[in-house]
């Protein structure tokens, strides 16, 4: 039985209907713990549904917290629960999974049919407390800020995302967007071995913070065609991109990336987009490119991503913009929308 205290929540409503509301302090129950929520970070998946009140085609259908890219304390352990105690720092992963069907059984669980992208029982990342699955918080060494906490989930999209691209020692990448996932993905395809890496925008503000974490190259494409884009990337690097990550989801890029591809390579699919888009497929199949999907990632990818930053190969505190108190959950959002941050911060402890 929740008990009645301060929790402070940004709860989702409806469409564009935000509200600050002190909701009931949940209490775990078997295999859960209660977390005391310390910072969480905003993303383009929080500004969709906040918009429009679901997401990836579900719509939701009760008022819900929103929020999933969390740093948390451990203040309650439910029963079955051995691993974590309280006073643990955790980062969380939303969303589980059946664990029972043939791609749970194979491992691939990020593509169980029943996983929920917006979890209304597990994402509360905006609030003051919240529960959570015990077997899917992962423990923070001393040595990440609570900051740096809140960006291991999204930087596990960006491991999967390297994973299904396969980038290896002396790759030369492209990546369309320098938004957090893309410049998620470049840390990382750097810390993977990539040699070369030209990164893509339309905004030369985001470009300068892709240099200031490792881009070998930056190149502003506002204005041009996929093909005339393709060409610019290719003068830039001296050849084709071994692979291109594409981050924004906006079929433009898609072609773009699909232009500037190696014969024989692969373009590797992290941005969100319209579900049907118009791309050049037939460029695609008789170069021999392959098309690969990303969703979301799995557990290894998730204790791969705390290991990356807590050994230091990983800096992802550049990427972190702007900052926002709990109670202005809406304004972190509204920045976010604005496409003028690379990663928003809400610190949801009251320090």
């Amino acid at each position: 039985m929740a008990k009645t205290g301060s929790n402070l929540s940004a709860v989702l409503q409806g469409a564009n209907d935000l509200r600050m509301i002190d909701v009931p302090i949940p209490e775990p129950e078997y295999g859960e713990v209660q977390l005391r929520q310390l910072n969480c970070g905003i993303c383009g998946t929080d500004v969709h549904t906040w918009k429009q009140a679901g997401f990836g085609g579900k719509a939701l259908t009760e008022p819900t917290v929103l929020g999933h890219e969390s740093s948390s304390v451990v203040t309650k352990v439910g029963e079955g629960v051995t691993h974590l105690k309280v006073g643990d720092r955790v980062a969380t992963e939303p969303g589980p999974a059946c664990y029972q069907c043939k791609k749970c059984k194979a491992g691939r669980y990020n593509l169980c049919p029943v996983m929920q992208v917006i979890n209304p029982q597990y994402v509360s990342g905006l609030s003051r407390y919240a529960k959570h699955r015990a077997d899917l918080c992962y423990k923070l060494p001393d040595n990440i800020s609570d900051e740096e906490g809140a960006v291991i989930e999204p930087l596990a999209v960006a491991v999967y995302a390297c994973k299904r691209a396969n980038i290896g020692m002396g790759d030369t990448v492209l990546i369309c967007g320098s938004g957090s996932i893309g410049l998620l993905c470049l840390v990382t395809v750097l810390a993977r071995g990539a040699t070369r890496v030209l990164v893509t925008d339309i905004g030369d503000d985001k470009l300068k913070v892709a240099k200031k974490v490792g881009a070998t190259h930056t190149l502003n494409v506002r204005g041009l065609s996929p093909t005339e884009a393709a060409a610019a990337i290719e003068e830039v690097l001296g050849e084709p991109a071994d692979v291109s990550m594409e981050c924004t989801g906006v079929p433009s890029c898609v072609s773009t990336a699909i232009y500037a591809t190696t014969r024989g390579g692969n373009v590797t699919m992290v941005g969100m987009g319209d579900l049907v888009q118009e791309v050049p497929l037939g460029t695609a199949a008789m170069k021999e490119v392959d098309i690969r999907g990303v969703l979301r990632y799995c557990h290894d990818d998730f204790t791969t991503a705390v290991s990356l930053v807590a050994s230091g190969k990983v800096n992802v505190k550049p990427l972190i913009t702007h900052r926002f108190p709990l109670e202005k959950s809406l304004a972190a959002l509204q920045t976010t929308a604005s496409g003028v941050a690379v990663k928003v911060m809400v610190r949801c402890a009251e320090d």
